[in-house]
This record gives structure tokens, sequence and C-alpha cells, in this order.
């Protein structure tokens, strides 16, 4: 009668830890989605970049994505057209709630506000970057004025 009497306890014990397993791992299954949306709903703000290079109308190039690629490749989200300026030439991205400028180690270099940048470096509205002879005035998120080219349209222009 004990040996049936421990069988059972075993079984309601093995039991009960499953079902708390079960409930743990459910609570972090609940808990990873609700970051997730979080997260999600942290984008980064909008973003102008006003382009002027030599010998050309400046141009407004609005974007909404966290990453952008600045150089002469097709390929770049900021594609402009200067001899002076590295296939992939500089990068912008969102990280941390701040926008930052990073040297993707062009021949040139890139300038922010008149200085070279040598390490990545946070940027605002009003701020200046100077990639080969080509001009990029920054203008971040609620400063971004209404009408803008999208970063589509732009890119068709050029």
């Amino acid at each position: 009668m004990s040996g049936l009497l421990v069988f059972i306890l075993r079984a309601l014990l093995a039991a009960t830890l499953y079902v708390f397993l079960g409930w743990a791992l459910l609570m972090l299954w609940r808990e990873v989605k609700q970051q997730a949306t979080l997260l999600a709903m942290k984008k980064a703000p909008s973003i102008l970049l006003t382009v002027t290079q030599p010998d050309h109308e400046p141009r407004m190039q609005h974007f909404n994505t966290a990453e952008i690629v600045i150089g002469r490749h097709s390929t770049c989200e900021c594609h402009v057209n200067d001899d002076s300026v590295s296939a992939y030439h500089a990068r912008l991205h969102f990280h941390h709630g701040q926008w930052w400028l990073e040297d993707l180690k062009s021949k040139n270099g890139t300038m922010l506000n008149g200085e070279k940048v040598t390490l990545p470096t946070v940027i605002v509205s009003g701020d200046e970057i100077r990639c080969g002879e080509t001009s990029l005035m920054v203008t971040i998120g609620s400063d971004t004025p209404a009408t803008t080219t999208s970063a589509s349209d732009a890119h068709e222009n050029d």
C-alpha cells in the first residue's frame, strides 16, 4: 500500500512541476511579445536630408528608415552623383534613441559641422554633413517640413 501512495505522490509532484514550467514559459512568452511590441512602436523618427551638390539644384530626401547609407553606388539610400564621394561613403543610423553618423572609411572623409568624423557621432537637426563636395543639411523628426520628396522619388530623379 505504501508503494502505491509513493507512486501517486510522485505523479502529482511531476504533474505540478509540468504545470509550473508551462505557466513560467507562458509568462516569458507574453513578456517577450510585449517587449517586441514596445520596440516596434519605438521606430526611428523621420529624417530629412537637404542635399546640395555643385552645379545641381538642392534636393530634399525624406527617410523613414532606421539606416541610411550615403554614397555614389546606386544601392545607397541617399545616392549622390559626386566623384569626390566614395561608393559607400557614410552611414546614418538610429540607435539608442538618437541618430548617429559614421564614416565608412571613405577616401575623402566625412565632415560634421566642419570637423572630421572619426568615430560614430550623434547628430541633431541643423547639423551639416559634408561628403566630398556634397553638403547635406539634417532635419530630424517633428522639425521635418511637410513638403518633401520621398526617398524613392528622389532616387528616380538622379
